[in-house]
């Protein structure tokens, strides 16, 4: 389905409940299945991600197709490869088929993992028999995807041998790493990070209630609103001051885009405030989500930056870079927007109408995949929504 997106004043009042993190849900859902002792988990994220991750690790079927789910395939790439004796084929989207498996899975057939390519080498589908694994001293590309490196880092404490993972090359993406691990350590796990190599023994997961934060990737769609509003008063429920996610650098980002974000009660309260320079250049090699929203303010800002650190978005659920470049210089002819399947396509495009007028988002349903209430919340924006037949 496709929607027609406007907004009659461009002045943005609301309180928003935000989606709980993808993120952590998932992490959090590989740690209880490696958990001894169960518990419980408040606020898991409904995102499609999510919910191919519980259905795939509750199913008692060899065939999982999980997808166009990036995450999901990664962290149960690994996770099938310990699970003993038992055999997995595990698959996705055209899409997913076409994203890069091979540094994982070298590293996992190092440590002794049964995987086989069932198509085309260093892509899904694969074949995997559960075995034990040794773990040890291992080496990956860490200049490929940072969820290859939390994947080997969630099993790891299973292993018999623990592991000393060597991180090569540029990394990407390093919070998400970090956020990894602070989870791990939460529930008890002890590891240390030296130089590249990071070190994590042998040892249980203890088991521990956990409440999943607001997702900060989803928050930074209403950074782009209230950077491209006249007036605004937004309220962010269940957003964290001391979050464990990389992308609250958006407020850091938003400041010098006329963002002002004050943090009370576990709430973020958006309003306008002094615009000030912003950046020549900036690297966003930590956090390449936040790509998409800033990209769209700037344009729509007419602020000329250049973005570093995005060699990882060619290989995400569209290539980001190009496909937000030809759909942003189409905007002057027009107002129709291909969201290729990708989320933050959708996501990031539509609060553009504050600035173009009214857009089309083709193929809405796409925000499933992370923020499932994106279009109610628009609504309650302010935002003008109806919907076309094609």
């Amino acid at each position: 389905m496709n929607y027609k997106v406007s907004h009659p004043t461009k002045n943005i009042n609301c309180e928003i409940n935000l989606p709980s993190s993808k993120s952590i849900s998932n992490r959090l859902l590989i740690i209880r299945s490696l958990c001894n002792d169960y518990f419980n988990i408040e606020n898991l994220s409904n995102s499609n991600d999510t919910i191919s991750l519980v259905k795939a690790l509750n199913s008692s079927k060899k065939n999982i197709d999980v997808g166009h789910a990036g995450t999901t395939f990664r962290f149960l790439t690994a996770f099938f490869a310990i699970q003993k004796n038992k055999e997995f084929i595990l698959t996705g989207s055209k899409r997913l088929r076409n994203r890069p498996i091979k540094d994982l899975v070298k590293a996992l057939q190092e440590m002794g993992a049964k995987i086989e390519y069932m198509e085309n080498e260093g892509f899904a589908p694969l074949r995997i028999i559960g075995s034990k694994l040794k773990g040890g001293s291992i080496q990956i590309n860490a200049g490929i995807s940072s969820q290859f490196i939390s994947a080997i880092l969630l099993i790891s404490p299973t292993l018999e041998n623990g592991i000393q993972l060597e991180v090569t090359k540029d990394l990407v993406s390093k919070p998400y790493i970090l956020m990894t691990l602070k989870l791990m350590a939460y529930f008890g796990i002890k590891w240390s990070w030296n130089k590249n190599i990071i070190s994590i023994r042998q040892q249980p997961y203890i088991s521990k209630n956990y409440e999943v934060e607001a997702d900060w990737s989803s928050a930074s769609f209403w950074f782009e609103i209230a950077a491209l509003s006249k007036k605004c008063k937004i309220k962010l429920k269940r957003v964290r001051e001391n979050s464990i996610q990389g992308d609250k650098k958006i407020v850091d980002l938003f400041t010098s885009l006329g963002v002002s974000s004050v943090f009370k009660h576990e709430s973020l309260l958006l309003t306008k405030s002094e615009k000030k320079t912003f950046p020549k250049k900036i690297d966003l090699i930590e956090s390449p989500d936040l790509y998409q929203p800033l990209k769209c303010t700037l344009y729509a800002k007419d602020i000329n930056t250049e973005i570093l650190g995005l060699q990882t978005l060619k290989d995400k659920e569209s290539n980001r870079v190009a496909v937000v470049k030809k759909e942003l210089e189409k905007l002057s002819s027009s107002k129709r927007i291909k969201t290729y399947k990708d989320h933050r396509m959708a996501m990031s495009f539509a609060p553009l109408c504050l600035k173009f007028g009214e857009l089309q988002i083709n193929n809405i349903e796409v925000v499933n995949k992370s923020y499932t209430n994106f279009w109610n919340d628009l609504t309650k924006a302010g935002f003008i929504i109806y919907p076309l037949s094609d």
